[in-house]
C-alpha cells in the first residue's frame, strides 16, 4: 500500500499534475473575482483603477461585456493546463492542439505578469514617475497582487507543461 502511495506521488510530480492543479486553482479564483464583478459586486473593484471602477459601477454595456469575456477566458485558461497534462489527454485526438494552446497561455500569462509586475514594482519604488492624478491605490494593488497573480499563474502553467513532457 505504501509503495502505491509513493508511486502515485512520484507520478503526480513527474506528470505535472500538481502545478496544473495549482494553476487551475489560481485561474478559477481569478475567474470568480471577475464573475463577482460581472454580477454587480463592487468589493475590490476600486483596486483595478478608477477608469475601470467608475464604468463598472454604472454598468455600461461595453464594460459588462468585457468583464463577462474575462470570466470566460479565465475559466478556459484555468482548465487548459489540466487538459494538457492529464493522463486522458494522451487519448484525446487533439492533444497537440491542447498542449500548444497551453504553451501560448503560459507565454502570455508569464510575459504579461512579469512585465506589468516589474513596471509596477519600479513605480512603487519611485524609479518610474507617475502623473499627479494617477490612482496610486490601484497602482499598488496591481504591483503587489493583480499582476503578480498573472505571473505566478503563468509560471505554474509552464511548470506543468515542462514536467509533463
Amino acid at each position: 500500500m505504501e509503495q502505491a502511495v509513493t508511486r502515485n506521488r512520484a507520478y503526480a510530480r513527474a506528470s505535472g499534475l500538481w502545478p496544473a492543479w495549482a494553476a487551475f486553482t489560481l485561474g478559477l479564483l481569478y475567474a470568480l473575482v471577475s464573475l463577482y464583478w460581472g454580477l454587480g459586486g463592487s468589493w475590490l473593484l476600486g483596486t483595478v483603477g478608477a477608469s475601470l471602477a467608475r464604468p463598472g459601477r454604472s454598468a455600461s454595456a461595453a464594460v459588462v461585456l468585457a468583464v463577462w469575456c474575462a470570466v470566460g477566458l479565465k475559466a478556459i485558461a484555468a482548465v487548459l493546463p489540466l487538459l494538457a497534462v492529464s493522463a486522458g489527454a494522451a487519448r484525446v485526438r487533439r492533444r497537440h492542439l491542447i498542449r500548444a494552446l497551453a504553451c501560448v497561455e503560459a507565454a502570455i500569462l508569464t510575459c504579461y505578469g512579469l512585465s506589468l509586475t516589474a513596471v509596477g514594482l519600479l513605480v512603487q519604488a519611485g524609479l518610474i514617475g507617475t502623473p499627479a492624478n494617477a490612482d496610486h491605490r490601484a497602482l499598488a494593488w496591481h504591483a503587489y497582487l493583480w499582476d503578480p497573480w498573472f505571473l505566478v499563474w503563468g509560471v505554474l502553467v509552464t511548470a506543468a507543461l515542462l514536467r509533463s513532457r
